[in-house]
């Protein structure tokens, strides 16, 4: 008889998956006692929920690929480990306020590895946003002509792992080098970033002209970063490209 109203309170309460478990029991769960039913019910809510927010978390960071640590080529040559990707992939890095380099030639894997970093965080509850270099400086130019500089800047400084991609694909001029050095500034020892390059980060000095600024951009990101240097003979491009296929053939022989 109470059935209906305590199941619209729980709706109401946006408790939706106690509500269903409620008012559509399976045989097994309503055989249990009362505590166990209700220990399954708000498991079951805690992981729906869960799971939402991860969901939303990715979706907000806009990555620019579905990438998963757990899919990582370990060809030989790439200069990466199982040990180093098991080590960032617990994402303490985050909490303790470090960040991660990541350079390698056009196929090496490097946006692939930024990403699938940043789908970890999310995992872990972390706030991500990814942008490639050219499309930030870009947002920034016009918060700038629409006087929302200073409160786009904060709200960089707010995300708990910024992914920053292509940097170096040209020099930098003076407004744009201050940009990246206010960003830099503005998240050192308060959250983590991650710029993936083709550029060894010891060639970032040249793409900004000005040595004040670049020594100071590069003292907030080197000294307290975990370095990866990707390598590969083979495009990676390619190697996820045949992955596919051969899923897809299985597919179509099941």
């Amino acid at each position: 008889m109470l059935r209906h109203p305590t199941v619209d309170k729980l709706r109401d309460m946006r408790l939706k998956t106690m509500a269903n478990i409620f008012e559509n029991p399976e045989p097994e769960v309503a055989s249990l006692d009362f505590e166990e039913r209700f220990s399954l019910m708000v498991d079951a809510e805690w992981y729906a929920k869960r799971n939402a927010r991860i969901a939303r978390l990715i979706s907000r960071a806009g990555f620019a690929m579905s990438a998963c640590l757990e899919d990582i080529e370990y060809s030989k040559g790439r200069n990466i480990s199982r040990k180093d990707i098991a080590t960032i992939s617990t994402c303490n890095f985050i909490a303790r306020k470090l960040n991660v380099l990541v350079s390698g030639k056009t196929g090496s894997g490097k946006s692939y590895l930024a990403c699938a970093i940043g789908n970890a965080a999310c995992r872990h509850g972390h706030s991500v946003k990814y942008y490639r270099l050219p499309d930030l400086l870009a947002e920034i130019a016009i918060a700038r002509l629409e006087g929302r500089y200073l409160r786009f800047m904060e709200s960089l400084r707010k995300i708990h792992l910024l992914i920053l991609d292509d940097i170096g694909l040209k020099s930098y001029n003076h407004e744009e080098a201050r940009d990246l050095l206010e960003i830099a500034e503005r998240r050192y020892n308060k959250t983590s970033t991650i710029l993936a390059s083709q550029m060894p980060h010891e060639k970032w000095y040249e793409l900004i002209s000005d040595p004040t600024i670049a020594d100071a951009f590069m003292d907030r990101i080197v000294h307290n970063s975990y370095v990866f240097a990707l390598d590969s003979k083979i495009s990676m491009r390619e190697i996820m490209a045949e992955r596919s296929m051969k899923i897809e053939l299985s597919e179509e022989k099941e």
